[in-house]
């Protein structure tokens, strides 16, 4: 599902350019270590494919960065040839990850820091663990997702992409999702995934898989936090700003920035 409240803001997100295609840029996290785990975490897959293919069969061009460029991992669960199974059903990322020019965009991405905001029409931050654990020292990347906010280009963020939100600072040092309605990595979620760790022994009881909470967090800055419930589909765009709820809501933050775009 997919939410729009954005007719006040429509006027700073107009392509005027009807010839153009508009250029998306994705972001993926750099492999990271869990801190609570201890186990590596990268990106998520579907929250790089679905919206990448949502955005080439809308005609959009798209480019993939990292906050510091080079090769990255996804978190083993979200690979559909994973022996869990858990994604064994994303026929999606498994078309991906059986096209080499498709693959080949995250064992060499380009770093944050190379980001010129002026050549894209949005920024979209994929999630996975790695984000939680990483992007309180992307600097590069808290800036220059500000800086498309703050120029009225589409700023969107998925699941645990979206803690990007809580080191986005405006040049007023407000928090950028001060006042604004925002979704992401739902506490029910969160419990579920808890829950999910205790009962296989992978950590003590009353001991978290995240070492802090999207939902906790973005409250705290100001923001209206919603969400749909546990595990569906859902997001939404305030103004400038999308956000997604998690793994399932890749296909639905793109339609959001779509329709954003105006084509």
């Amino acid at each position: 599902m997919a939410v729009s409240n954005a007719d006040t803001h429509h006027e700073a997100v107009d392509i005027t350019d009807p010839g153009r295609r508009p250029r998306v840029l994705m972001v993926v996290a750099n492999p990271g270590v869990s801190t609570t785990l201890g186990w590596p975490v990268g990106f998520w897959w579907s929250e790089l494919t679905h919206p990448y293919f949502a955005f080439t069969e809308h005609g959009y061009q798209v480019e993939v960065f990292s906050p510091s460029g080079g090769r990255c991992e996804a978190d083993a669960m979200s690979d559909p040839n994973d022996a869990s199974g858990y994604s064994a059903s994303d026929l999606i990322t498994q078309g991906f990850l059986h096209t080499p020019t498709l693959k080949a965009m995250v064992e060499n991405t380009r770093a944050a820091s190379e980001i010129e905001v002026g050549a894209f029409d949005a920024i979209v931050v994929a999630g996975g663990q790695a984000p939680m654990f990483t992007f309180d020292k992307a600097q590069a990347l808290q800036e220059k997702f500000v800086a498309f906010f703050e120029a009225g280009k589409i700023a969107a963020a998925l699941c645990h992409g979206t803690a990007i939100l809580a080191y986005a600072t405006l040049s007023s040092g407000e928090p950028l999702v001060k006042g604004k309605t925002v979704t992401g990595f739902a506490n029910v979620e969160e419990d579920f995934a808890d829950n999910a760790v205790w009962t296989y022994g992978m950590l003590p009881r009353g001991q978290h898989v995240m070492p802090w909470r999207i939902e906790d967090k973005l409250k705290s800055l100001g923001a209206n936090f919603v969400q749909a419930g546990l595990w569906r589909e859902f997001a939404l765009r305030d103004g400038n700003l999308v956000t997604g709820q998690q793994n399932f809501s890749g296909e639905a933050t793109a339609r959001c920035v779509i329709e954003a775009l105006g084509r």
